[in-house]
């Protein structure tokens, strides 16, 4: 009776799934691991502590995308190093020099002297849907190649970076991550890349974030062509702040929000336009800018130079002036 009791609370295992299971993961990471490496920082500089050349500076993961020596990762595992080392998955320990950097979306491109090396191609993170395995590979607490497997939990997500900017589009694995994989691979079932493992969230569990390897692409092409990514600004600093009812249905105005002008920095396009602290900022161009996020959003590298309306409210006055954005200085 006993025995029958225990067949009936131990299902039976269904082999077959467990091994295609198994060889989903394992034929992704035998396609994918030899192109992971680890990447050691060294005399990491501080904006007003420089660090000796041989200082400590921490590790990360990367991966190459092209073979002549060019690989991804990101920005905050390399930002500010005097020098900069890759471990490839065949033992070799190589010099990388950086190439561009854009903390807005965390990413970063280096490059090593070599050829011939292996290399993962970037999938269309568009075609990417919830509940697809995801596999991680990189180098955690300086462990090389670990590999840790999950699903893609969500798509959508948005995650603010280092410099304050949203990154969007980021996708949300269960697929574990640790300090060590910020920069490696978040691969599908066929060994291809569907994100750049970046970020967790301490102290919850299984809630991870990889930056979309369709932002990977854009972001990597222009890095290798310009060596940065260009952005416009208007020099305001800025709040999203509810709109008063009484002046939505004056100005028959659908946002129920809008960007508070918190200061204007004296000489800046926003000056120039004519803008003070305390305008409520609703539109650039005729694009409702309900967030400061927003307004972020519309600032891409073809608005510099580029004369725009910005529509605003000063007290219950709808007014639209003429400003030209400037390109955002680079980041140090």
């Amino acid at each position: 009776m006993h025995a029958t009791i225990a067949r009936e609370l131990s299902p039976p295992a269904d082999p077959a799934l467990i091994d295609a299971y198994s060889e989903a993961v394992s034929g992704a990471v035998a396609a994918a691991h030899p192109a992971v490496v680890h990447i050691e920082v060294r005399g990491r500089q501080a904006p007003a502590s420089p660090a000796p050349a041989d200082a400590p500076g921490g590790s990360g993961s990367g991966f190459f995308i092209s073979p002549d020596g060019y690989l991804l990762t990101n920005s905050h595992v390399v930002h500010g190093a005097r020098e900069l080392r890759v471990f490839l998955a065949d033992g070799r320990k190589l010099d990388a020099t950086l190439i561009g950097d854009d903390p807005d979306s965390d990413l970063a491109v280096l490059r090593v002297s070599a050829d011939e090396l292996a290399h993962l191609s970037l999938a269309d993170s568009d075609a990417v849907r919830p509940g697809q395995i995801a596999i991680a590979i990189g180098s955690p607490m300086g462990f090389q190649q670990t590999v840790t497997a999950g699903i893609v939990s969500g798509l959508g997500r948005s995650l603010r970076g280092a410099s304050g900017r949203l990154i969007d589009n980021v996708i949300q694995t269960d697929a574990a991550l640790n300090p060590g994989n910020s920069g490696g691979p978040l691969v599908n079932t066929r060994g291809a890349v569907i994100g750049v493992n970046t970020a967790i969230i301490r102290p919850a569990q299984g809630i991870c974030f990889a930056i979309a390897s369709n932002t990977a692409r854009w972001v990597a092409a222009w890095l290798i062509k310009d060596g940065r990514i260009r952005r416009s600004f208007i020099g305001v600093a800025g709040q999203t702040v509810p709109l008063l009812r009484k002046v939505m249905r004056y100005h028959r105005l659908v946002q129920e929000t809008g960007v508070l002008v918190a200061g204007v920095e004296r000489l800046s396009p926003a000056d120039r336009a004519g803008l003070v602290e305390g305008d409520i900022v609703l539109a650039l161009d005729g694009m409702p800018t309900p967030a400061v996020d927003a307004l972020h959003k519309q600032l891409t590298g073809d608005r510099i130079g580029e004369r725009a309306i910005v529509t605003f409210l000063r007290g219950p006055e709808l007014r639209r002036h003429a400003i030209i954005p400037l390109e955002m200085p680079g980041r140090d």
